[in-house]
């Protein structure tokens, strides 16, 4: 179960989840930091236009950790031309055709569409608006599956790490079979009396609300629904989530996935870095609904501002390159490493990366593809993983330190998820963490996104906190171009707003600690801080 791209659910809680060195800045920009305002940890209800654009609003005015997104336009960018930055999305595709994204998807000009010829040389054929690694692949193998089904991969006591997860996660799927089991029973029931006693199914979460009675059947239902609906998700799609997690149980339970070999529909061989003619330009896939995730990342980055449809982008003056290379399951080392080469050959500036996962049998070939794009002064934004788990003592490949301690480039910015409350519930209660490991935190709970078929949702996880991020680097890269990658990584870490007080860390109450001991930077993102920061070291470049 990849909980970067897929629903966890728990009778506790429910998430839609879609995923650095403690080395020192080469430069110093200490004293161009911008201080951290005083602000109320006062909790203002958020009214629905606001939830759909929290990020965007102001720690101090609207009391959410937003990144004050719309103050930077309002109050800095207002008078400003800004150059356009392509910004990569690795990711499981990119709906293209989506009425608030199609303007700013990127177009190879290179290349002559349908001519069946590879005019620019690059290696790939028609590739118009990006690549598909992935070729007709949706579903995948996790990694550790990979691995003990061809052990000579990796050493032995990686596979025997490999083995053990996979009994435990055995065991906690029969676990989480029985827990959703018992949910999805429950919901059903709760569905049906309120089916009746409204006399439609399309009821609203206000009509639930407002149900005044004390028939304890009918106020047992109310309850129920109420927790559904604060999923941000109808019964139906919410029916449907916990069917599929149950399907997904069922097949770790069952070892399906160890008997399948995905891949061989791709047909190369994904253990040569080598063998790279393979893929399409289809950078869609092969079925729409199955590129959720990669559309809902490409619309935080880059959906239309003020266009009155859907959300808002972070970034005004961006063109988002689809690479297809995440699927529903772990992503290859190798598809990951090619397609970070081809974002940086192909011109982007910033690569989002909303992924991860605990074993990379070729890192390597990921650490070389980093180096290079550092070479090539880009940078690359990545999501720090959905576990709750301390990331200076376990794995989330990709990383740019293999010691967990220093770093080997200073152009990857790892993210932590921030909730939309302030106050000690500011950590989303999934989010990874680490004090060297985790560079930055920026909002990743109920982020409003387009997905397929001109749609918008809600999501959540650290693959959400990440293209917020992304696009702030964007802005940044779009209005002072002069900026290096690592000077734009370290605008913002060194420019985000301090939080000093203790948070709740993995959703639990009994687990406080200071959020400076989080990440390395012990701050959230926020742009008009560090467009005034980017602003300062231009002029003294």
């Amino acid at each position: 179960m990849n909980n970067f791209k897929t629903i966890l659910i728990s009778a506790i809680s429910f998430w839609v989840l879609a995923g650095c060195g403690a080395s020192k800045p080469v430069y110093d920009i200490s004293a161009l930091s911008v201080k951290t305002p005083l602000y109320s940890t006062k909790i203002s209800p958020l009214k629905e236009d606001d939830l759909k654009r929290w990020s965007h609003l102001d720690l101090v005015k609207d009391t959410v950790p937003g990144m004050s997104v719309d103050k930077a336009y309002a109050e800095l960018l207002k008078d400003k031309n800004g150059v356009k930055v392509i910004v990569g999305v690795l990711d499981s595709g990119v709906d293209i055709e989506h009425d608030d994204l199609k303007s700013v998807i990127w177009t190879n000009k290179k290349e002559i569409p349908g001519n069946g010829i590879d005019d620019d040389k690059n290696g790939y054929i028609d590739d118009i608006h990006g690549w598909n690694f992935l070729g007709d692949i949706t579903k995948e193998n996790l990694e550790y599956e990979r691995i003990i089904v061809n052990k000579d991969l990796v050493d032995a006591t990686t596979y025997q790490v490999a083995k053990a997860t996979n009994d435990k996660k055995i065991k906690e799927s029969l676990g989480g079979k029985t827990q959703l089991e018992q949910m999805l029973a429950g919901t059903t029931k709760a569905d049906s009396v309120l089916v009746k006693h409204f006399g439609k199914s399309g009821y609203t979460a206000e009509e639930v609300n407002a149900i005044d009675s004390q028939e304890t059947e009918l106020s047992q239902s109310k309850n129920i629904m109420k927790r559904m609906f604060s999923f941000g998700m109808s019964v139906s799609d919410l029916k449907a989530a916990i069917q599929e997690q149950l399907e997904g149980f069922d097949a770790v339970i069952n070892g399906d996935n160890l008997k399948i070999d995905y891949r061989k529909v791709v047909g190369d061989n994904p253990n040569d870095i080598k063998d790279t003619k393979y893929g399409n330009n289809n950078v869609m896939g092969p079925d729409k609904e199955k590129i959720l995730h990669g559309t809902h990342v490409a619309g935080i980055i880059g959906q239309v501002r003020n266009n009155a449809i859907g959300g808002d982008g972070i970034a005004n003056n961006v063109e988002i390159m689809a690479i297809r290379a995440v699927p529903d399951g772990d992503e290859y080392d190798k598809d990951i490493a090619l397609g970070i080469h081809y974002a940086v050959d192909n011109g982007a500036k910033v690569i989002n990366g909303s992924f991860g996962k605990d074993f990379s049998p070729h890192k390597k070939w990921v650490y070389d593809a980093i180096k290079y794009a550092a070479k090539k002064d880009v940078l690359i934004v990545h999501a720090a993983g959905n576990d709750a788990k301390d990331l200076d003592t376990e794995n989330n490949f990709p990383t740019d330190s293999d010691d967990k301690k220093t770093e080997f480039v200073d152009n990857l910015i790892t993210i932590g998820a921030l909730n939309f409350e302030s106050g000690n519930k500011m950590v989303a209660r999934f989010s990874n963490y680490g004090k060297i490991n985790v560079d930055v935190f920026a909002p990743g709970v109920k982020i409003y996104a387009t997905t397929p078929n001109n749609t918008y949702k809600y999501l959540q996880g650290t693959s959400m906190a990440s293209p917020n991020v992304a696009g702030v680097a964007a802005l940044i890269r779009s209005y002072y171009p002069t900026l290096s990658a690592s000077q734009v990584k370290h605008i913002l870490m060194d420019s985000g707003l301090a939080i000093t007080t203790n948070v709740i860390v993995g959703g639990n109450p009994d687990d406080s600690r200071s959020f400076t001991a989080l990440s390395q930077s012990g701050k959230i993102v926020n742009a008009y801080n560090a467009l005034l920061l980017a602003e300062k070291m231009s002029k003294n470049k």
